[in-house]
């Protein structure tokens, strides 16, 4: 039976991508079968035949070591580095969520462990003129819980605290936060995270500073976070 979670940040740049690829590293490490998914990926480069590079699939691939097909792991690339939903308008080619969970499905029959990233924060719009289609429809959808991963420096408060908030309201499960860009010894760093776990009640699951190459946190408890595929 297949294994699955829903990887969300606080907002664009904080490392999501980054801290996907080491968790997807650390599943394959472990002997473990492990896939990535993307609903929709923008701002993406171009080959010398025009066709699109994923770069954040091929991010996770390239760190994680895994030999996932660059082809399953994304249905929607975009060239412009804009929200999803305007980069089809200048493009073409908006999200579907059929398409979206079909290629996750196709994913759940042939691995054990699908780590799934979101497209910039919880509330990123991935299709607006066609259907309206959040992040949060895709995760109810697949029926998936989150971890949230966040910056560890200023204003991670506020972000980590409205996101987890608004992720509550609306009924969709966190198991926790991974903050990232983490400086052992760093005083408001350290109190960032107390009051993190404090004002939301969720645990730190890990700490990821500059440069790791590695996920500090135990396999079993990792793999104890993903749910069973439906």
């Amino acid at each position: 039976m297949s294994k699955a979670i829903f990887i969300t940040g606080t907002g664009t740049d904080i490392g999501k991508t980054y801290v996907t690829g080491l968790i997807v590293k650390k599943l394959a490490e472990s002997g473990a079968s492990a896939a990535y998914y993307k609903a929709a990926m923008s701002g993406n480069d171009r080959r010398p035949d025009g066709s699109l590079i994923p770069g954040d699939a091929l991010f996770v691939r390239n760190t994680s070591g895994i030999a996932q097909p660059l082809e399953t792991m994304c249905p929607y690339i975009y060239e412009n580095a804009y929200s999803p939903h305007l980069a089809s308008r200048i493009e073409g080619n908006p999200v579907e969520m059929p398409v979206v969970k079909e290629g996750f499905q196709k994913l759940a029959g042939e691995y054990d462990f699908i780590t799934m990233e979101g497209s910039g924060g919880i509330l990123c719009p991935i299709c607006f003129d066609e259907a309206k289609i959040q992040l949060e429809d895709v995760i109810k959808e697949l029926n998936l819980s989150s971890l949230l991963i966040a910056d560890a420096g200023l204003g991670t408060i506020n972000s980590v605290v409205l996101t987890a908030e608004y992720m509550k309201a609306r009924n969709l499960t966190i198991k926790g936060i991974i903050f990232n860009n983490y400086h052992p010894g760093n005083i408001m760093e350290d109190d960032n995270i107390r009051m993190c776990e404090y004002m939301t009640g969720l645990p730190t699951l890990a700490k990821v500073s500059p440069g790791d190459n590695d996920l500090h946190i135990d396999i079993d408890v990792l793999k104890n976070l993903y749910d069973e595929v439906n």
